[in-house]
């Protein structure tokens, strides 16, 4: 089976529409289609809640950075 990887987006109606040129090798050939679903991703409001709650949330006493050590020279171009 030849894989082809399509990325598509969803309609505004919720369908997806794919067009799909496999070309004349594979016509009249079994298909088996997969859809993967993403995430949707967060509102500007909603990251902003996320980092507020976040922030300042370990409460471990003995947790702290360690320190960073020299900084590495590096040639100038």
């Amino acid at each position: 089976m030849v894989p082809f990887i399509i990325s598509s987006t969803f309609g505004p109606d919720g369908v997806l529409h794919l067009d799909v040129p496999i070309g004349a090798p594979h016509a009249n050939r079994p298909v088996k289609v997969s859809i993967q679903v993403g995430p949707v991703p967060m509102t500007q409001e909603e990251w902003s809640d996320f980092i507020e709650r976040t922030a300042g949330s370990i409460t471990d006493a003995t947790f702290c950075r360690p320190e960073q050590g020299e900084l590495q020279e590096r040639d100038e171009r």
